[in-house]
């Protein structure tokens, strides 16, 4: 088992997490087990969560449909609702069992109940294991727009398990994928490369590649707990990647799209607009693009879809003064922050990624 020191908690990566909490729990006099999952997550998680942690067996639970479209301020009322029927106190325990959703909505309701009681984070997918593992990041979607209503506080603990991703739908798998590469181009180029040195898949050895993706995000945010500074290194794909996802679960002419997917999309055209801007490796960008059908489908926007997305972009908590900050590379582990990037640039952008095939390496 492997820990990472986050501040005040640790991620834990290993099935032997499971002891941890089974310890934890039996050594602290919680008045409440509370498990939040999604109703999939329930169905194909749970007895292996059971069965590795006796002491959760009577905890009470809840569980909701699975998907973005249950992020809302609507769920959380139900699961608040829910806790004060069960009598839940300060001093009981919420366990999120899920992806992304699950623990971003799980730790916003454990946040706000009688202003604050103590939650664990279990994340199963593979996007919640190297990204909402780590920041105390918590919160819902609002009026169609990503992550709008939230705090930041952080878990007791989180604890990964590589197991739960032999139970993901590949295209969920595919979606974690998209965070890992994020973070190659945005740490260094060794990682970079051991990551897209072959495609990546139910087999590969997860618990180093989840490691290595954990401490890259960990060290930038325990410099950065409130996002100020280097933190908005890891919106690097983010800008465009959430209004894309925001506009394909809103059109109804758009088959939703998984927040991954979307965010490759975003990285694809974040890299395009650092060659325009800053010079960013033309070589990089080809290999970005190989990768990128490795993993997703074509996925061409019309201009009038551009000019949507680019409306719903004007609505992301990181503008500043209405305008659109992106985060852009010199280089792979060069970031450069709070990029202003003209309409026209972001256009040409989406013309190029409308045109790309699979560039042959």
């Amino acid at each position: 088992m492997k820990e990472i020191f986050c501040g005040d908690y640790s991620v834990y990566i290993g099935n032997e997490a499971f002891d941890l909490l089974e310890k934890y729990i039996t050594q602290n006099d919680f008045s409440t087990l509370v498990l939040i999952a999604d109703q999939q997550t329930y169905t194909y998680c749970f007895d292996y969560f059971r069965n590795r942690v006796p002491a959760a067996q009577n905890c009470v639970i809840y569980t909701f449909p699975p998907g973005e479209k249950s992020k809302t301020l609507a769920t959380c009322t139900d699961i608040w609702n829910f806790l004060s029927e069960q009598k839940t106190d300060r001093d009981a325990l919420v366990i999120n069992l899920g992806g992304g959703v699950v623990t971003d909505l799980g730790g916003f309701v454990a946040a706000t109940y009688q202003r604050g009681i103590k939650y664990i984070n279990i994340p199963t997918s593979l996007l919640a294991k190297v990204d909402a593992s780590v920041g105390g990041k918590t919160g819902v979607d609002f009026n169609g727009l990503k992550n709008q209503i939230g705090v930041i506080k952080n878990p007791e603990m989180v604890l990964i398990d590589s197991q739960f991703l032999k139970t993901l739908p590949q295209a969920e798998l595919h979606s974690g994928i998209a965070e890992v590469l994020k973070h190659g181009l945005i740490s260094a180029s060794n990682y970079w490369s051991e990551v897209t040195a072959k495609k990546l898949g139910y087999d590969s050895d997860w618990d180093t590649i989840v490691y290595q993706s954990v401490v890259i995000k960990n060290a930038i945010v325990t410099q950065d707990s409130n996002e100020q500074n280097i933190r908005k290194h890891l919106n690097f794909g983010h800008t465009l990647g959430h209004a894309i996802e925001s506009y394909c679960m809103l059109a109804q002419n758009r088959t939703p799209i998984l927040r991954g997917h979307a965010v490759a999309i975003g990285m694809v055209l974040a890299c395009y607009l650092s060659g325009k801007y800053f010079g960013f490796s033309e070589k990089v960008q080809s290999e970005l693009l190989s990768v990128y059908y490795d993993y997703y489908p074509p996925t061409p926007f019309s201009a009038e879809e551009v000019q949507q997305i680019l409306e719903l972009m004007k609505y992301d908590k990181k503008n500043r003064k209405g305008v659109a900050q992106f985060v852009l590379l010199k280089d792979i582990g060069k970031p450069v922050l709070d990029c202003e990037v003209e309409e026209s640039a972001i256009k040409e952008a989406f013309a190029y990624f409308n045109e790309i095939k699979k560039p042959e390496l």
